[in-house]
């Protein structure tokens, strides 16, 4: 991608939020302003390789190799950038059916990710299946909701971790979907579900209060939204029941954004909302501004791969 183009598209439909109680008017990209750039995936489902010139809309679009370019320019543009992965790796091309999401975590770990979630479909080799290819991932995989103690999956998957890019210090945790009534339960045996909104103001406590985050992004395998959002939770209403949040990184629904949607949380403050579709056609790209006094702001946007 040529570097003019990815300017303009990264550009594009993107608008400075405020994150907390104080206004746009007290933000200020000065020089003492630092700087994250979140890059994110979601649902790739197994797609190694470009779609091709026939392939309808996707046509073109999409591919590691190409991906894995557009991340190097954007790390070396800010090298305080994180990549992470909202699930669903697995299942969709025959580079699954053959290799069982070796190819994938190695490609992954290839482009440094730094952490994911599990998806529903992560299940469909069983958790066996999945436990075996955990060697060939070289980055973390985080997941609060998703009670592993009874199974092999135990001690190898953090309910959060944390980075520190510069001086600014960032959370993240994962949050998995119910998957009784989507995975065949000896697929992932006893895996127990616990509710995503409890566990996110325990995430978000700890977070916040004992590890002192100035950034905390939830990885969320939910979905986007649902009609009957009162008695399923996706990601929007996730946001308003919880507070501390400042990112949430969708999958499951196939969501195309071409920017975040805000969302107020439970404190009346803003929450950034984001999916990029899935097969790896976008690449999302949020970009957080700290000042002196560490409040945020930030913009983001879907990139076409």
């Amino acid at each position: 991608m040529k570097r003019r183009d990815f300017i303009q598209q990264a550009t594009a439909g993107t608008a400075l939020v405020s994150l907390g109680s104080f206004g746009l008017q007290s933000f200020s990209l000065s020089i003492k302003t630092s700087k994250i750039t979140i890059l994110h995936t979601n649902d790739v489902h197994s797609h190694i390789d470009a779609f091709g010139p026939e392939d309808g809309r996707n046509a073109n679009k999409g591919g590691v190799a190409r991906r894995a370019s557009l991340i190097e320019s954007i790390r070396k543009e800010n090298p305080n950038t994180l990549l992470l992965d909202a699930g669903d790796i697995f299942q969709g091309t025959p580079y699954f059916n053959y290799y069982g999401g070796e190819l994938e975590f190695k490609l992954m770990s290839k482009l440094k990710y730094d952490a994911a979630t599990i998806g529903n479909h992560d299940f469909d080799n069983g958790i066996d299946g999945l436990y075996a290819q955990l060697p060939h991932a070289k980055f973390e995989f985080i997941s609060a909701n998703y009670d592993f103690s009874n199974t092999i999956m135990d001690t190898h998957v953090k309910p959060y971790k944390t980075f520190k890019k510069g001086h600014i210090k960032i959370g993240v945790f994962g949050l998995g979907i119910e998957l009784d009534g989507l995975v065949d339960p000896s697929m992932f045996k006893e895996t127990k579900y616990l509710d995503p909104i409890e566990i996110s103001q325990d995430m978000t406590r700890i977070l916040k209060e004992e590890e002192q985050c100035d950034l905390i992004i939830c990885l969320s395998h939910l979905g986007y939204n649902y009609r009957n959002s009162e008695t399923k939770i996706g990601d929007l209403n996730l946001a308003t029941a919880t507070k501390n949040i400042d990112l949430i990184i969708g999958g499951h629904t196939h969501t195309f954004l071409r920017k975040p949607t805000i969302v107020k949380n439970l404190e009346n403050k803003n929450v950034l909302v984001n999916q990029v579709g899935c097969y790896g056609i976008n690449l999302g790209k949020i970009d957080f501004y700290f000042d002196a006094n560490q409040n945020k702001a930030a913009n983001g946007t879907s990139i076409i791969v």
